[in-house]
């Protein structure tokens, strides 16, 4: 019972927290995403050797590409059941070559362009 209590209070804490830091929030369900998109794309290279073309783009974790390179032991099921937007409502831009790392899944913020502070800054796998 005491921990239950613990439990709902850690809770409530973080929930009023993050509900006075809307940019905070954003930033959390962003880096999120992100991390699951990452973990997708690693699954997608471990089975097929490589990770998506940049033109096949992170569309090829909800559907197989028919484009070079074809991957040979896509997941019957793919790799996600749909992809995210980010928290404003923009699609997550994914870069192979990626500039931070072999590749680069990120979203450029609030207002859907480069660099930027608070809810305009860019946040990516790279953080």
């Amino acid at each position: 019972m005491f921990g239950v209590a613990i439990l709902s209070l850690s809770s409530a804490l973080i929930i009023s927290k993050i509900m006075t830091r809307p940019d905070e929030a954003g930033r959390i369900a962003a880096k999120q995403d992100i991390g699951e998109l990452m973990d997708a794309l690693n699954s997608y290279r471990r089975d097929n050797g490589r990770y998506p073309s940049e033109a096949q783009g992170l569309h090829a974790l909800i559907e197989k590409p028919h484009t070079e390179p074809v991957p040979h032991n896509w997941k019957e099921d793919g790799y996600l059941e749909r992809l995210p937007n980010d928290p404003w409502g923009n699609a997550y831009q994914y870069l192979n070559p990626g500039v931070h790392g072999e590749i680069d899944v990120l979203t450029y913020g609030k207002d859907a362009r480069q660099g930027g502070e608070g809810d305009d800054a860019d946040i990516g796998s790279w953080e």
